[in-house]
């Protein structure tokens, strides 16, 4: 406690909650717990823009994003004196809405598909024409493709092999990518035996499945992002909504962590991979905390009338699949063992010819 009372106050909320708390939740099963992960990608990315010169005051900050990403932005651009827009969807619940639109974000609502790549492409595509008429005075952060997204993570590794050491077998959730492969990256310069497992949904495009509506929000992808560098990863996990919904509940059940979606999908892998390998220490990483799920997540009633409740106990383990694009749900794994994309969606073609 004496630590505690002389420590100084932060600065600023971005620097109070950029990391996240490390949580020990059984023998070698630990939990980051982040307030919301994005937070510090959108961070390191403003401030590497500022530092560099190519964002300046005056100029807007532009970025698609229907989850935390926007959130993110909203508040280090508050921090820093900055105007931002946000492409967006009607994916983004309203909470999240009115919350931008408070700390001065004007919110664009993208409501027609594109063919392919569907809202992700369609809000690229309105961003591109913004950008078209502010020319030289926006900066567009490109959370799918900077490198500075996954160099963020650098202090989130730094941060775990402080404490645990960097030989960790990492679970996360994949989106952009940056999270993921940020970490294991910087882990690997320490321990190159670091393990990764990725976790996606079912019907996104990321690792090799077809695209298609998907219930579970916060991972997966209809486009395939720069950021994700599939070769780091050694297995891959997809999770349905329902079993991922049922997760994040015995999440906070058991160990009164309250957390989103993405956060029980990471959960219940992170637990079956400590419980298989006891000498590993496990880290999940829990992308932001509950408070925007309570009715799409701990809300019984209106699970069962959405179809996302799962009745039964959790699984103890997912099935194996010999190719990611035919896995079914609720729990598929699939080895990945560090090859390219290409390498796995090209063994299935050599198997069906």
């Amino acid at each position: 406690m004496n630590a505690v009372r002389r420590r100084l106050p932060f600065s600023s909320y971005s620097d109070a909650y950029a990391l996240p708390s490390i949580i020990k939740c059984e023998t070698n099963l630990y939990l980051a717990q982040f307030a919301f992960m994005k937070l510090l990608p959108a961070k390191y990315i403003i401030e590497k823009a500022l530092a560099r010169g190519n964002l300046t005051h005056g100029m807007k900050v532009i970025e698609t994003s229907s989850g935390t990403f926007a959130l993110g932005l909203a508040v280090v651009c508050r921090e820093h004196g900055f105007q931002l827009e946000i492409f967006t969807d009607p994916v983004m619940d309203k909470d999240l809405e009115n919350r931008l639109s408070a700390l001065g974000t004007e919110v664009f609502m993208v409501t027609e598909k594109a063919k392919r790549g569907g809202y992700q492409r369609s809000r690229l595509d309105a961003l591109h024409a913004r950008m078209r008429q502010l020319g030289h005075s926006c900066f567009w952060p490109r959370q799918y493709e900077t490198p500075d997204n996954p160099a963020a993570y650098k202090l989130f590794a730094d941060q775990i092999s402080g404490m645990l050491n960097a030989d960790v077998t990492l679970v996360g959730s994949v989106g952009s990518g940056g999270s993921t492969c940020g970490t294991i990256e910087r882990l690997r310069q320490k321990a190159p035996g670091a393990r990764l497992i990725g976790v996606d949904t079912f019907n996104s495009v990321i690792f090799g499945q077809q695209d298609g509506e998907r219930k579970l929000r916060g991972l997966g992808n209809s486009l395939v992002p720069k950021n994700v560098k599939h070769e780091l990863y050694d297995e891959v996990h997809l999770i349905s909504a329902p079993l991922a919904f049922a997760a994040t509940r015995t999440l906070h059940e058991r160990h009164a962590v309250f957390a989103g979606p993405t956060s029980g999908a990471s959960y219940i892998v992170g637990r079956w991979r400590a419980r298989q390998y006891p000498e590993e220490a496990v880290v999940v990483i829990c992308p932001d905390e509950g408070h925007r799920y309570v009715e799409a997540v701990y809300d019984h009633k209106r699970l069962e009338q959405n179809e996302c409740l799962n009745e039964g106990v959790l699984l103890d383990g997912p099935a194996t699949e010999n190719h990611p694009s035919t896995a079914l749900p609720p729990w598929n794994r699939y080895l990945w063992k560090r090859k390219s994309r290409e390498t796995v969606l090209n063994a299935l073609e050599q198997a069906s010819s």
